[in-house]
């Protein structure tokens, strides 16, 4: 590249003094290291002109590394809260019922002698919601018991079965007239509910009209009748009169 410059630096020096006046010039001692220089300047400046008019790369831009995420917890890691398990809920006393059915024996004013013993028998349903459990008790609520012992159920009794309590009693011996003696079932917590039954026996005089349909504690009056046979009453033997 030097060589064509120094070249091309030559041949114009030769046509500007071929193209000079008539009188002839003296011709000049031409330097190579002053044409050598000039050359390169000249080749510098073009470079740096092709260097500005070439477009400027534009640097690409730095990458920035993302943020690390952390990693989700695995299932393992994860402590699921304890299950509770719900309170058994216990059943209200208003789902147990008790409906009097039937006296199956010792009628309303069954004649007593004082001091006898006899069973009396109820049948009742269950007319409530829940099952009446066992342990219910059937306990003395009134009146006289006579010797009566509470009466515990020994096994459950489901929703609209019926079923007969016997209690084992005995006539007063201090009393005489219409006896009666009031009955209920309660829970085992001692919450009565249902009808209040009961049996009235006369002892050696006037009988009791019964009152059913308004027992005492109880907000169901028992309604139904026995249409069993009275049991016959105890009769004295009577005296022979000797014939004449």
């Amino acid at each position: 590249m030097k060589r064509k410059l120094t070249i091309f630096w030559l041949a114009s020096l030769l046509i500007l003094t071929a193209c000079g006046g008539g009188k002839a010039e003296p011709t000049p001692t031409l330097d190579p290291n002053l044409i050598q220089t000039q050359a390169i300047e000249t080749f510098s400046a073009a470079l740096t002109q092709t260097a500005l008019a070439a477009p400027t790369q534009t640097p690409f831009p730095t990458l920035t590394a993302s943020p690390t995420f952390e990693p989700f917890a695995t299932s393992a890691a994860i402590t699921l809260p304890a299950v509770t398990q719900a309170a058994t809920i216990s059943p209200t006393p208003s789902c147990y019922q008790l409906r009097f059915v039937s006296d199956v024996t010792i009628p309303d004013n069954t004649p007593m002698a004082p001091g006898q013993t006899f069973t009396k028998t109820w049948r009742v349903r269950n007319t409530g919601t829940c099952a009446w459990e066992a342990g219910f008790k059937f306990a003395f609520v009134g009146g006289e018991q006579m010797n009566g012992a509470t009466y515990t159920l020994p096994a459950a009794v489901p929703v609209n079965t019926e079923i007969d309590i016997s209690i084992v009693m005995v006539a007063p011996t201090n009393k005489t007239g219409a006896i009666r003696s009031n009955w209920r079932m309660q829970t085992t917590a001692g919450q009565f509910f249902g009808d209040e039954v009961y049996v009235i026996i006369v002892v050696g005089g006037a009988t009791l009209t019964p009152t059913k349909g308004t027992p005492t504690n109880t907000t169901v009056p028992a309604t139904a009748t026995s249409t069993n046979t009275p049991l016959p009453a105890a009769t004295e033997t009577p005296t022979n009169t000797p014939q004449p």
